[in-house]
């Protein structure tokens, strides 16, 4: 067990000096600097033990947007279950980091035509995630919406406030998901996410506690 133990500690070791070289060069809060890296690893503790990860963003990335998920996306153990939605942006980039997420698609019809199709969708896959008490991980593009607060009904987050991103995570939160949120340089976050430095913010359920590597 010790050598199995050993042997993954080295694998996470390499994985976070290959974020290093392909994350250099990002915008946003200075670029993965010290703080940005020491915020990535108090994320570790919590995704790695994880059954199940959502994610959800904006549609159009910016480098550095791009450049945190593919970090917390190294993060995710092997063997949760990802779900994520069929839009571009952070959707494409988490599909095509984890070809075997669950996917929740519009075009399926599951969930109706029209625009309320999509917030449905939308609530539909955060819900997944909270069942299995797992961790929302989310990229939005701007600030959150006037008002929107976490709430555990789907309508109160889907209220027409023009930004899925940040619906997904408010119902996530209210659902008593652990969240990751990564945050574009000049964009503020909510009362209700936590700084933990380098444009990293994280909500962690009551009673649980994130732990620096």
């Amino acid at each position: 067990r010790r050598r199995r133990r050993l042997s993954a500690f080295r694998r996470r070791s390499s994985r976070r000096r290959s974020w290093a070289s392909r994350s250099r060069g990002a915008g946003g809060h200075g670029g993965p600097d010290g703080s940005w890296w020491c915020a990535v690893c108090r994320c570790v503790v919590l995704l790695a033990s994880a059954s199940a990860v959502g994610f959800s963003g904006s549609r159009v990335l910016s480098a550095s947007s791009l450049a945190a998920l593919r970090a917390v996306a190294a993060l995710v153990h092997p063997r949760a279950a990802v779900s994520v939605g069929c839009a571009s942006g952070a959707d494409q980039a988490a599909r095509a980091l984890f070809p075997r997420a669950r996917v929740f698609a519009v075009a399926s019809g599951r969930w109706g035509s029209g625009p309320g199709a999509f917030a449905a969708r939308s609530a539909a896959c955060v819900q997944s995630v909270a069942s299995q008490r797992g961790v929302w991980c989310s990229f939005p593009a701007g600030p959150c919406p006037a008002g929107l607060q976490p709430s555990s009904s789907a309508s109160a987050c889907f209220c027409g406030t023009g930004s899925g991103s940040w619906a997904s995570l408010a119902l996530a939160v209210g659902l008593g998901c652990a969240a990751v949120v990564f945050l574009p340089a000049g964009v503020a976050a909510p009362g209700w996410l936590s700084p933990v430095g380098g444009g990293w913010f994280v909500s962690s359920p009551a009673g649980s506690q994130l732990s620096l590597l």
